[in-house]
């Protein structure tokens, strides 16, 4: 009788013993999943991080760009942007030629007052009519605005040019400071008769100065 309560006592202290050692490593295992999910929580927050951004933005616009001309003497400066153009006063007749006769017109021009930039100025010349090939033409550049005889200047053309050249010359225009128009540049157109002009014959000749802006970036 005494062993089988020896048994059941030592029975019992081993069932305590297993369930106190079984409820240390359920409460071991919760602890590690505790900690397991306390890490999980530390890493999602390592994954922020702050944001920050710059932006530069461009503003542009064009500028303005127009050449105009003066055909008389204290006339206004004006367009002629399509042929014939402006029609030039010459000194002496021009339509009752004679061979070796010269003619004289005066011509300016400049950037207007609302131009942005220089320019650089490519003079051409087209002859038509019968007496084209019978005229010859030289420019001269001018202090002031008038062409006659007695007028001296830089020989922009020179002297015997056809009445039709491709490129004849080239010239710089200033753009005006403080809103105004540039400085003009005034010509001094002289045309001579050749000995072979036709009687009775005809001829126009058209000058066409274009103007091609500078820019300030180049």
């Amino acid at each position: 009788m005494s062993t089988s309560t020896s048994e059941h006592t030592t029975t019992e202290q081993a069932t305590e013993h297993a369930t106190e050692h079984g409820t240390r490593r359920r409460g071991i295992v919760r602890a590690v999943l505790a900690g397991g999910l306390v890490l999980g929580v530390g890493a999602a927050v390592t994954l922020a991080a702050w944001n920050d951004s710059e932006f530069a933005t461009g503003t542009f616009g064009a500028g303005s760009f127009n050449l105009e001309g003066q055909e008389t003497l204290g006339g206004a400066f004006s367009d002629h942007e399509t042929a014939p153009g402006a029609a030039l006063t010459f000194e002496v007749e021009p339509l009752n030629l004679a061979p070796a006769d010269v003619v004289y017109a005066p011509f300016a021009v400049r950037l207007d007052a609302a131009t942005t930039t220089d320019a650089v100025v490519t003079l051409s010349s087209v002859g038509a009519g019968a007496n084209a090939a019978n005229l010859t033409y030289e420019i001269l550049t001018t202090d002031a605005f008038g062409c006659d005889a007695d007028t001296t200047g830089g020989e922009l053309v020179a002297a015997g040019t056809a009445t039709t050249a491709a490129d004849a010359a080239t010239f710089d225009l200033t753009q005006g400071a403080a809103a105004a128009a540039g400085d003009p540049v005034n010509l001094c157109l002289i045309v001579t008769a050749g000995d072979g002009l036709v009687e009775g014959g005809a001829a126009t000749v058209t000058w066409e100065f274009a103007a091609e802006s500078v820019s300030d970036n180049d």
